[in-house]
């Protein structure tokens, strides 16, 4: 072999040994302690799955996914973004649930030019004016599941509603959306405190109130709470309640016949009749052992987008590339129709669920309908990107 095809054959050899040494390495950050511990296990378990599929190398690259438990604290979500980002050199940050949290990750995660996936939390702030090429949502802004069934409650003629969520930023955009659509008289605005338990104050001002309708916005161990301490107080079929995130496979189980006749507005159910849902279904529960829920459903769509974005772009490195190919979503998601928004968050359906009880005594959430269709977030005009 001569000199120049010898170079060029060990230039060649050196260029391959590179992009074998690709890799991608993520930080998984979200809530794995405390009485919402249950929704980051959801979180977790549906992004390794995603990753268990696409054979442990999310777009053919080497893939290391380093878990961290925030305890729902934003200082403590900022130590471990900081740490991930300076120590660690992840390209990617995601699994984050609550919005406080989100908030605390995004502006190291965007300064530093990491790109920052999120599962779940939507804050209004990130979909308008504070929107960024570096951060992308595959669930919802915040606003818009709270705005699926005040629409529905309007639709329905409903007149006088109570509310109440937690006391953060995605309560109150919760109940900001809800108030976009719904129309009729507010009698009560409650925000509970974050883990809260105990609801007897509450419950009592909605008895006092005397609503034709309670809207509760409160998840895991709060939204079981709630719900049983609803109907022991013999209110459900009085002041009927429809929520969002407060009933799902999570809480149901716990919750029992307190949940039952009662609605639900949400992205995804685990009777949607697409292939990729069926697929997700089976392929969680003969893992896991348990049905997904929607946060589940949400980790493991984005494990897939990065799977579809990181092999059209090659990898992370080049950072135009890798953000237009997630821009692209060119995968199928378990919700059904999904696309991204000029904000980088999702236009897609939302679905009215409700509970039942079946014929062997089961309970379980069924679709009843799409709420609403294609939808987009009421803030994507603010955002000039």
């Amino acid at each position: 072999m001569g000199y120049k095809k010898c170079l060029a054959a060990i230039t060649l050899a050196a260029l391959a040994g590179a992009a074998g040494a690709q890799e991608v390495k993520i930080g998984l950050v979200t809530t794995l302690t405390g009485p919402l511990g249950a929704l980051g296990k959801h979180v977790r378990d549906g992004f390794e799955l995603g990753v268990a599929e696409a054979g442990g190398k999310l777009g053919g690259l080497s893939t290391e996914v380093i878990v961290e438990d925030d305890q729902l604290r934003p200082d403590v979500a900022l130590q471990a973004a900081n740490k991930l980002i300076e120590r660690n050199k992840v390209q990617v940050i995601t699994g984050v649930i609550f919005s406080n949290v989100a908030m605390a990750i995004a502006k190291p995660a965007i300064d530093n030019e990491v790109f920052f996936i999120s599962p779940n939390a939507g804050p209004s702030q990130l979909a308008g004016k504070q929107c960024s090429p570096y951060f992308f949502a595959t669930a919802w802004q915040n606003d818009q599941p709270h705005q699926a069934m005040g629409e529905y409650l309007q639709e329905q003629g409903v007149k006088k509603v109570y509310l109440i969520a937690p006391n953060y930023t995605a309560g109150k955009d919760a109940l900001r959306g809800f108030k976009r659509a719904y129309k009729g008289a507010i009698v009560g605005e409650t925000y509970a405190a974050m883990n809260q338990l105990d609801f007897a104050a509450e419950i009592s001002k909605i008895r006092a109130a005397k609503p034709d309708a309670l809207y509760v916005f409160l998840s895991g161990g709060m939204g079981i709470n709630f719900t049983k301490q609803y109907a022991q107080a013999n209110l459900t079929n009085e002041i009927p309640m429809y929520s969002a995130f407060t009933i799902d496979s999570i809480t149901l189980p716990a919750i029992g016949d307190a949940a039952v006749g009662t609605y639900q507005t949400n992205l995804w159910n685990a009777d949607l009749p697409n292939k990729a849902n069926r697929h997700f279904v089976e392929s969680f529960q003969k893992k896991y052992g348990y049905l997904p829920s929607n946060f589940a459903a949400q980790s493991y769509d984005t494990a897939r987008l990065l799977d579809s974005a990181l092999r059209e772009a090659g990898g992370a490195s080049n950072k135009k590339a890798f953000a237009a190919a997630l821009k692209k979503a060119h995968f199928e998601s378990v919700r059904g129709s999904f696309s991204f928004n000029t904000n980088n968050f999702p236009i897609g359906n939302f679905y009215l669920l409700k509970v039942v009880k079946q014929a062997d005594g089961t309970v379980r959430q069924v679709t009843e309908k799409t709420a609403l269709v294609d939808a987009k977030d009421a803030y994507y005009a603010e955002c000039r990107m």
